[in-house]
């Protein structure tokens, strides 16, 4: 216990040890340098120079924050702040983040490590941070009023823990909370396991990112942030598809993605070409007893899902939330449901007035796809990801799991689209099909029948005989 009450009470940092202090202007030149990133690219992985080894995961369209180690403490440095981050090409909005950018660097520590979290807030009103999931001191937990105070604006508070668990967390504020985290203030944490786990495996790629939605009016830069439902812009870590980058990994990979929501709605998340299996939730590993395969599985509000699955299927292997509305930007809320209506005479008599003047959704939404109308600045069009074959109508929530034979070890850079095989892609049929042969893209059972009888059996139903009250 020494060592403990020590890395509790010492440095200098803390006032006491179950309350997160202000550091001192003297204490202010001894703070870990704030890293900053602007890109929303997705960034290698931060392999470890100093403290304990683990494989490092790969945030999409994010960043690790670095550390410094000091006296065998870990140290970070978060700086709550206005940001502007491009949610999209040519969009961008006007949010509230740390470090640069919303969400916020990826905090990556080792099982049993020592940490210590500076947290400078540059936000016109006070702030917290709470380390959601983790097993902390009470006085570190970061919900205001309550278990601190909170952070007044221009002031450096100090978090100090040691990360008790394996598992994968995520930050966020305790104070003016609807405001804070509609303005895109949140991050990921991970806890990697200081040794061979029985419940966590080895993998070759772990992806992290966060589910994250916006109401933000086209042409417009900063979201409304008291709408409770009508959200228009959902987003992994600020981003919507096109945007989005894909999960670039190599054929019988091993794969884990980490999926965080920190919106106000569940989503259904879903995997073409593949199945996994539920490995974790914020609360740890799941025992393997648990765990069946799935394609599709929901994240509710505040959870945490851990997928893994073989990369065994070469591909662009569409990954996307399973709610339509959902994979669709900038949408309106009131559009009326016009399929079927014959507009032509209508639009005949506007375009003399109007004459640029353009139907919408007759014939169903898919032709907005297509459309080059015209939108307010800063605006990111409803549905304009472009594949290898037209437009692919999607939009929000939306990605693609690359799997490549020929990508190397460590690999993340985009390999293009997928060249399919002669005779794998569907196609119209003009006539009569050629001799019936093996398909060249049949494979074996995914998951082989076990314990079934030799010899069929023909099951017979009887009727129930007399008065049973059926």
């Amino acid at each position: 216990m020494t060592n403990r009450r020590n890395f509790l009470t010492g440095a200098g940092a803390l006032t006491t040890a179950a309350c997160a202090a202000a550091v001192s202007r003297v204490a202010m030149a001894a703070l870990p340098e704030p890293i900053l990133q602007t890109k929303p690219d997705t960034m290698p992985p931060l392999v470890p120079s100093t403290g304990r080894p683990y494989n490092p995961v790969v945030t999409l369209n994010g960043w690790t924050l670095p550390w410094r180690m000091n006296n065998g403490v870990k140290e970070f440095h978060l700086v709550a702040e206005p940001v502007v981050r491009e949610m999209s090409p040519g969009f961008k909005a006007h949010l509230w983040g740390y470090n640069g950018q919303s969400p916020g660097p990826t905090i990556e520590v080792v099982e049993g490590d020592r940490v210590r979290i500076f947290v400078t807030n540059k936000l016109t009103e006070h702030t917290s941070v709470h380390w959601h999931g983790q097993r902390l001191p009470n006085g570190m937990d970061g919900v205001s009023g309550l278990t601190q105070p909170a952070i007044p604006a221009g002031k450096t508070f100090v978090y100090e823990f040691v990360a008790r668990r394996p598992g994968t967390f995520m930050y966020h504020p305790h104070a003016d909370e609807m405001t804070q985290m509609a303005m895109g203030m949140m991050g990921f944490w991970i806890t990697h396991p200081k040794a061979r786990h029985p419940l966590i495996d080895e993998v070759n790629r772990d992806f992290v990112f966060l589910l994250n939605a916006y109401d933000i009016d086209p042409g417009a830069y900063t979201p409304k942030i008291m709408t409770m439902l009508d959200f228009n812009l959902w987003s992994w870590n600020s981003r919507v598809f096109p945007g989005i980058d894909p999960l670039v990994v190599r054929k019988n990979d091993k794969v884990r993605i980490r999926i965080g929501n920190l919106t106000m709605t569940n989503h259904p998340m879903h995997l073409h070409g593949h199945e996994f299996l539920v490995t974790g939730t914020d609360g740890g590993p799941t025992p393997k007893s648990t765990r069946w395969p799935e394609v599709t599985t929901d994240v509710a509000v505040g959870q945490m899902r851990q997928i893994e699955f073989l990369a065994d299927e070469e591909g662009d292997w569409a990954f996307h939330c399973h709610k339509s509305h959902h994979t669709m930007n900038a949408m309106g809320h009131d559009v009326p449901t016009m399929i079927g209506v014959d507009h032509r005479k209508v639009v005949r008599d506007i375009t003399n007035v109007i004459p640029d003047y353009m139907v919408m959704g007759e014939r169903g939404m898919a032709d907005m796809g297509e459309m080059e109308m015209p939108l307010p600045d800063n605006t990111a069009p409803m549905m304009t990801g472009a594949g290898p074959f037209g437009s692919v109508e999607m939009g929000g929530m939306f990605s693609m799991v690359k799997v490549r034979k020929d990508q190397k070890p460590g690999d993340y850079k985009d390999p293009g689209w997928y060249k399919h095989p002669a005779g794998e892609v569907a196609y119209e049929w003009t006539g009569a099909l050629p001799n019936p042969a093996r398909f060249a893209a049949e494979g074996g059972k995914s998951m082989p029948v076990q314990n079934m009888p030799a010899k069929e059996v023909e099951v017979q139903v009887r009727k129930p005989m007399g008065n049973m009250k059926h």
